[in-house]
């Protein structure tokens, strides 16, 4: 199933393409692959979903942020490209949580990130390389900021 029926069967509702939040291009295509700029839990109407992951959001919480991260960045590629059909995989993701210091489960938050790319694209296409990081803000005390690399047909 193309990435696009994969949409629609899982009843996944985009929000729309985030605004930009600075001097950059939301995806740079180079030589077949597509460089995606990091982006945030972004839900529409200018809000997204802040907080500090091991403070003001639990582990659940900052999982559903990643989601709903994914969501955004599928929503820009979809933008940008036209359809999520010209993605042919997952190459690599970088997560970044907005975490207190003692929050060691940063992966098990990017998740929530990777398990939504795996349904869209399926394991093997869908999943990556990735990263997954904490860090002492991000912009707007946004909860996570993902960026990823992707391949296309």
């Amino acid at each position: 199933m193309k990435a696009e029926e994969q949409i629609a069967a899982l009843g996944l509702t985009l929000p729309p393409a985030p605004p930009r939040g600075g001097v950059y291009k939301p995806v740079v295509v180079v030589g077949g692959i597509a460089y995606v700029s990091g982006h945030g839990p972004y839900l529409g109407e200018g809000e997204y979903i802040t907080g500090r992951v091991g403070d003001d959001l639990d582990l659940a919480q900052g999982n559903e942020a990643a989601r709903q991260t994914g969501l955004a960045l599928l929503a820009t590629l979809r933008s940008e490209l036209g359809s999520l059909d010209r993605v042919k995989r997952v190459v690599k993701l970088l997560g970044m949580v907005n975490s207190t210091p003692d929050f060691q489960e940063h992966p098990k938050v990017i998740n929530g990130c990777s398990e939504l790319f795996g349904q869209v694209w399926g394991e093997d296409a869908g999943i990556g390389a990735r990263s997954a990081v904490g860090m002492g803000s991000l912009p707007g005390n946004i909860a996570v900021e993902i960026e990823g690399i992707f391949e296309l047909h």
